[in-house]
């Protein structure tokens, strides 16, 4: 009966002619925050010092660590909101029609990621001797798993298969690819990041594990139930639900008994000590990372609800056209390294090669790394560049209907 019931919502909103091009304003600046942060991580990555580890406890500093962790966001929301933004397109397509579009804009950003993304964006090479399987292949993925979901079950229980995936996913922590033998690769690929292919010429690593940002981008398609309307009823959901979230992170990692491989500890100081409980585990999400990032994301949407602050409309404008800014933005802040690198060194660094395959895809020249305060300074720079370009593409998605506009 919830099925069928949710299944005539749906009919409903498809039907609905008024709300075909209406965007969801409070969507949009959330995901341009993200964006913005997003950029920080990266421009962290090429201008910083990346021999010490934000994460390492024994080395890094509080502002370092905080530098990293105010970035954790970015990824849990990005998958969530492309969840949230599939249930929209509900209200201008047909379900089979959001299937196929879910699979075919998944392929593409598979395409988009050992493509373009991989050559111009993070490497400036085009040997493949090293592959990183990153963001686009596992939210490419997502979206074709969900795009088998969406014509059989309804928003509310493929939720629930999210929510599931995400609950229960450390518990195959024990499991190690290298137990598998020949299904090793599979094991890295769905949940335990590692090589999925090596030989004397080429090695492919995947970083971004599938089963728990599937879930994630599955949780935020039921999450698009709660923007049928502008209603008192989703505020109310998202206070609640990111209130929860985060009271579900303090109690679960204070008992330190599940949710994350990395167990917190008593540190040199109380402010490392802090830093060790908030040190929770990425690759793969944990439990308690996305209790960690969603909660705080669920209650940055519910404060934007009613309307974009002033201060942030320039988020708007990136969050109009996530995509677009997450290409452009990684082949600025390269070129831009590059450049820089030029004039220091008087020769160009393709920043950053790789003369080991087996070593860091970021390999930085001699004495390169940057303060903190440089990588601030330049995130706003490469920030404020890619503005102009921005606002001038999200105006032709505004004015313009040509379908591949939906894939970029």
């Amino acid at each position: 009966m919830k099925a069928q019931t949710a299944a005539a919502t749906i009919a409903r909103d498809v039907a609905a002619p008024s709300v075909v091009r209406t965007r969801i304003e409070s969507i949009d600046v959330v995901r341009g925050i993200i964006m913005i942060l997003m950029a920080l991580d990266h421009t962290r990555e090429f201008f910083g010092v990346i021999a010490v580890s934000p994460t390492d406890m024994a080395r890094t500093t509080a502002p370092l660590f905080f530098a990293r962790w105010i970035t954790h966001i970015c990824a849990p929301v990005f998958f969530l909101l492309t969840g949230t933004g599939a249930y929209l397109v509900l209200r201008k397509r047909s379900v089979r029609e959001l299937a196929w579009w879910l699979f075919t804009r998944g392929a593409w950003l598979i395409v988009l990621e050992l493509t373009i993304v991989r050559c111009l964006g993070y490497q400036f090479n085009f040997d493949y001797r090293l592959t990183m399987l990153v963001v686009l292949w596992a939210l490419g993925w997502a979206m074709i798993f969900l795009s088998a979901l969406v014509p059989i079950a309804s928003p509310r229980i493929i939720a629930a298969i999210g929510v599931a995936m995400i609950v229960t996913h450390n518990l195959l922590d024990p499991i190690r690819a290298a137990s598998l033998g020949a299904f090793a690769p599979v094991w890295s690929i769905l949940h335990s990041p590692g090589i999925v292919l090596a030989n004397p010429q080429h090695i492919v690593f995947a970083a971004y594990p599938l089963i728990p940002w599937v879930g994630v981008t599955a949780v935020g398609f039921g999450l698009g139930e709660f923007y049928r309307d502008r209603t008192a009823e989703r505020e109310t959901f998202l206070l609640r639900v990111g209130i929860g979230l985060i009271v579900a992170f303090v109690l679960l990692r204070f008992l330190n008994v599940y949710g994350d491989p990395a167990r917190w500890a008593a540190q040199r100081s109380p402010i490392f000590t802090v830093l060790s409980f908030l040190n929770t585990t990425k690759y793969p999400p944990s439990l308690l990372f996305l209790l960690m990032t969603l909660g705080p994301a669920a209650l940055l949407l519910w404060l934007v609800d009613r309307g974009t602050p002033r201060v942030l409309q320039g988020a708007l404008v990136f969050g109009r056209v996530p995509l677009f800014f997450f290409v452009l933005h990684l082949w600025v802040i390269h070129m831009l390294a590059v450049l820089v690198c030029y004039v220091r060194y008087g020769a160009a660094h393709w920043m950053f090669e790789s003369p080991d395959l087996r070593s860091y895809p970021i390999t930085q020249p001699p004495g390169w790394g940057y303060s903190l305060p440089i990588v601030y300074v330049v995130w706003w720079i490469v920030v404020l560049m890619l503005y102009p370009a921005c606002q001038w593409y999200a105006g032709i998605k505004a004015r313009r209907r040509d379908w591949w506009l939906s894939y970029l």
